[in-house]
């Protein structure tokens, strides 16, 4: 069942007299339960496509339902049924964190009791302890962050947004934050749409990954699928032998087999779709041939190859 459905999704601005195409035309579904990642370089349409989605921004063209309600006609219910962690810090300034927590919980109509609850186990799972009468203004950078996510929880949304969530967050706090959201996923069965310039987060915590550029969806399919398909493992083995004797032991079975001459005899690069299991099985072919491995190394594929396979570009330089 999908929990998303966006039809034609379309967004245009004007600037400077000059109209720019930010989203043209997403078709995407995502289905009850999934972590689906958005990746692409800054300006690719992610957010500009998640703030559509979650109501906050009018398609130009296009449609879009969400948790059963269309984010043009009934903005409001689709609010009220999801929880959204975007950019920007959401806490007031010159509020203290536990009145911002406190309110939120009021604002989605808990009762006392539970909202109290609820902001005193995010403040520990987050981090916040002892920074609950403090103001927003006075926290710094990293737990300005983790409110931020504290707040787009405290309703135990079923459907989470979550817009570049662990920017700004040390390794430590960004594991706590994706074990608590791990958490709260299994408890509540959530949906997560999430966008990073963290390919480790969306290689790791995603069963989806559509990659976004110039407004468009280049690539929709689980992170093994994508490497499979738009990416490659590479070996690299140093072979004390000449190319001639490389080369009839090593045959085009095991991948691209590039063989040129090296000072200590041969170097060898195998680009191939199953890195993990053609790098032993080369080496023993090698000794087979009575030829001796000095050196080997596995680079294997990365989401960024991905990207940079499909666009061009690398997502790690953007996002640096």
């Amino acid at each position: 069942m999908s929990v998303i459905t966006a039809r034609g999704l379309t967004k245009t601005f004007v600037r400077n007299k000059e109209t720019v195409e930010a989203v043209k035309g997403i078709n995407v579904d995502v289905a009850e339960g999934e972590l689906v990642a958005f990746l692409g370089p800054n300006g690719a349409g992610k957010s500009t496509t998640l703030r559509m989605v979650t109501s906050l921004l009018e398609p130009t063209a296009g449609t879009a339902t969400v948790a059963g309600h269309d984010v043009a006609a009934e903005p409001a219910l689709v609010r009220s049924r999801i929880g959204y962690i975007g950019q920007g810090n959401g806490g007031g300034h010159s509020y203290r964190v536990v009145d911002e927590l406190h309110n939120q919980g009021r604002f989605y109509g808990l009762p006392r009791t539970e909202y109290r609850r609820r902001a005193a186990d995010l403040v520990e799972a987050l981090d916040l302890g002892g920074l609950g009468r403090r103001s927003v203004q006075s926290l710094s950078g990293g737990q300005r962050r983790r409110l931020d996510v504290a707040l787009g929880l405290m309703n135990h949304p079923a459907l989470l947004f979550l817009d570049e969530p662990s920017t700004g967050l040390d390794p430590q706090a960004r594991a706590n934050l994706w074990e608590h959201i791990g958490r709260m996923r299994r408890q509540l069965d959530m949906t997560i749409v999430l966008t990073t310039h963290y390919l480790e987060e969306a290689d790791q915590m995603a069963e989806r990954v559509v990659v976004i550029d110039h407004g468009s969806i280049v690539a929709d399919a689980a992170p093994a699928v994508l490497k499979r398909d738009h990416a490659a493992d590479v070996i690299t083995l140093g072979v004390a032998g000449t190319p001639t004797e490389v080369r009839s032991a090593l045959t085009q079975d095991l991948g691209e087999v590039t063989i040129t001459d090296d000072e200590a005899g041969s170097s060898v690069v195998i680009t191939t779709s199953s890195g993990a299991t053609r790098l032993p099985e080369a080496i023993v072919r090698l000794r087979v041939a009575g030829l001796t491995p000095t050196s080997a190394e596995l680079s294997t594929a990365s989401l960024d190859d991905v990207f940079l396979n499909l666009t061009g570009r690398s997502l790690r330089e953007e996002a640096a």
